[in-house]
């Protein structure tokens, strides 16, 4: 066991140090604020404060940890070996910077607490971030930082064992629109028309005309081809649906209708499923309540796995009444329209409240990137973002979370790229 002494244990101390050293590290961990307790420790041991006790290894703080509250920081990023860092040190300190304050920001969301502008749709812009403006995002850096941490400790503390962890690949599928054409009721199937002959797209009317005539195949209707995909596979697939409205009337489709329950059980057959819930219910506990339990009465399971329509967060409202609802997991931590991990670590974590200062049991799994933010993207791009991004994950043995849809495995020559990526590239490594 590694022994921390801080003259405060502080909620935030706890919760940064058990993310890296046990959930990325997978080291055991106790803390004392007791200095006779250090000193007798005849195990690995280290302090963090403002300055060292003795000869112990030393992690100087920054001091955020130690704080209540948020409020507007003055941060300077600074480049490190080969990645970036901020909140330094000075003096004899085993890191140039403070590790854990640094984590803590990145992974609490810090800075969408503070004041900023929000999109259209009511979300944290990506333009506003630290990683985004400092050039950081691609790369999980907390788990980074956690790996350079692990070569202080190994060369410290040389009979220290780390377990030994393998990369992880968990991928999404977004079904918020099951179908392009069938289910969709009479007055949407007409306004469907009136919108391609308005826009002159003649093939679509005979391609929705011919799917509705069940001469051919619902072109967004994929999940048999995803089923037996991840049946081939070592890797872990959690399919979400939508109950509620979408966020237009167009998209939306009738949720209460036999043939969509099927498809839901069919899925839950054989991979996990989880529930969207709609921009509706994200403005209305009640609502939340009820699409969860319909979602749990199609499936005859516990929904644990949510997401949230258009990827919206608003902290804390939205986090502390899915903590309500017991979800087990959040995988809403991304930016819809850039590739990069939005919280700064590829390893699940648990969300951190900070408007109560409390650690809740909600684990947030970090995405890496959705298929929409390959929008106008050549092939060749795409590839080489994916494989740079997937590499930086295998060097710190995280978890690869990407989400595509069902619209992405369509049988048009565009999607050829996605249905490759998504039977060939994720589906060998474990889960």
């Amino acid at each position: 066991m590694l022994l921390i002494y801080t003259q405060k244990i502080t909620p935030r101390i706890t919760y940064a140090f058990r993310h890296i050293c046990t959930r990325i590290l997978g080291i055991e961990i106790g803390f004392t604020s007791v200095i006779e307790e250090l000193i007798s420790h005849s195990g690995p041991k280290l302090s963090y404060g403002k300055q060292a006790m003795g000869n112990e290894l030393f992690l100087q703080s920054e001091g955020l940890l130690t704080q209540q509250g948020f409020e507007s920081i003055d941060i300077t990023v600074k480049d490190w070996e080969d990645t970036k860092c901020f909140f330094s040190t000075s003096g004899h300190c085993a890191l140039p910077f403070d590790i854990f304050a640094a984590s803590f920001y990145l992974m609490s969301r810090y800075e969408e607490y503070l004041p900023h502008v929000k999109d259209e749709i009511g979300r944290y812009p990506v333009t506003e971030s630290l990683a985004y403006q400092e050039g950081f995002l691609k790369q999980p850096v907390v788990d980074v930082w956690a790996y350079k941490f692990k070569e202080v400790l190994h060369t410290a503390f040389p009979d220290l064992e780390f377990p030994l962890k393998k990369t992880k690949v968990h991928t999404i599928v977004e079904a918020s629109q099951p179908f392009a054409y069938i289910q969709r009721g009479f007055l949407r199937t007409l306004l469907g028309y009136a919108s391609d002959v308005s826009k002159l797209k003649f093939r679509a009317v005979i391609e929705r005309t011919r799917v509705i005539m069940r001469l051919r195949k619902d072109p967004y209707h994929s999940f048999k081809w995803i089923v037996n995909k991840s049946k081939k596979s070592k890797s872990k697939l959690t399919v979400f649906f939508l109950l509620g409205d979408s966020l237009t009337f167009k998209e939306s489709m009738n949720t209460h209708r036999l043939a969509f329950k099927m498809l839901v059980k069919y899925v839950a057959d054989y991979n996990e499923t989880g529930l969207i819930f709609s921009f509706e219910a994200l403005k209305e506990y009640e609502i939340l309540k009820k699409e969860k339990k319909r979602m749990e009465e199609i499936t005859n399971r516990s929904v644990l796995s949510t997401m949230n329509a258009r990827f919206l967060v608003s902290l804390p409202e939205i986090y502390r009444n899915l903590v309500e609802l017991e979800v087990a997991k959040d995988y809403t931590m991304v930016y819809e329209n850039e590739v990069g991990f939005r919280a700064g670590t590829c390893t699940p974590f648990l969300f951190y409240d900070l408007d109560s200062e409390i650690k809740t049991p909600l684990i947030i799994q970090p995405l890496a990137m959705t298929t929409t933010a390959f929008e106008k993207k050549y092939e060749s791009d795409i590839k080489k973002t994916i494989a740079n991004v997937f590499r930086s994950v295998e060097k710190v043995n995280g978890t690869f979370t990407m989400l595509f849809t069902n619209r992405d495995f369509s049988s048009s020559e565009k999607n050829k790229i996605w249905r490759s990526i998504f039977s060939e590239k994720l589906q060998k490594y474990d889960s």
